[in-house]
């Protein structure tokens, strides 16, 4: 990796890491105030997502080896904080909620705006390697999280009942689930890579 390049990710790195710390307090006060298990569940995948960025900044400027350990212990993040969000939204469902649409609504699309953000700078890093990759997974991951947000806001509100929110939010547990099970394929392939190569 030359000096540009790794300053170029580790600069992308950096600030995708601070709007998701933002984001991820944000959905938690807006999960807290509006009542909903699909915002909770939203600050769930972000901060999940930031302790992942927050990794691979330390692997980074590490050896492949390094990097591809980086990348399964992100893949296990995500998938240990599905659970938690699964968790959570059963707990909703056993419990009783009374989520606020409108705040669905606002959060998700204003999240769609930040995450769209992220999108684009990482997808400006050239020949990405496996935690970039990884990276990328989460804010698409994200993108697609907070349309179902929106949607879900909107049959609460129309409808004036909890079951929208509470799917919501067992998906976005799916879609992270499904990312971290994707991140750890991408690493292992890059482990027989480095294998054969080796050889």
């Amino acid at each position: 990796m030359t000096a540009g390049k790794g300053a170029s990710e580790r600069r992308t790195l950096w600030i995708v890491l601070g709007l998701n710390v933002g984001l991820a307090m944000a959905f938690f006060a807006t999960g807290a105030f509006g009542d909903s298990s699909a915002l909770i569940a939203n600050g769930l995948d972000n901060l999940s997502d930031s302790l992942v960025y927050a990794i691979s900044l330390f692997a980074l400027s590490r050896s492949a080896k390094w990097q591809r350990v980086a990348a399964n212990v992100s893949g296990c993040l995500l998938i240990v904080f599905a659970l938690g969000i699964l968790y959570d939204a059963l707990s909703r469902y056993v419990g009783g909620s009374d989520p606020l649409g409108t705040v669905m609504i606002v959060m998700a699309l204003s999240a769609a705006a930040i995450n769209s953000v992220c999108v684009w700078l990482l997808a400006r890093l050239k020949d990405p390697d496996v935690n970039i990759r990884a990276a990328n997974t989460f804010s698409w991951n994200d993108f697609a999280a907070n349309l179902g947000i929106v949607v879900a806001g909107g049959l609460v509100a129309w409808l004036g009942t909890n079951w929208p929110d509470l799917i919501v939010g067992v998906m976005i547990a799916g879609i992270a689930a499904w990312g971290g099970v994707n991140i750890l394929r991408d690493a292992h392939g890059e482990h027989h890579k480095a294998v054969r190569t080796d050889k």
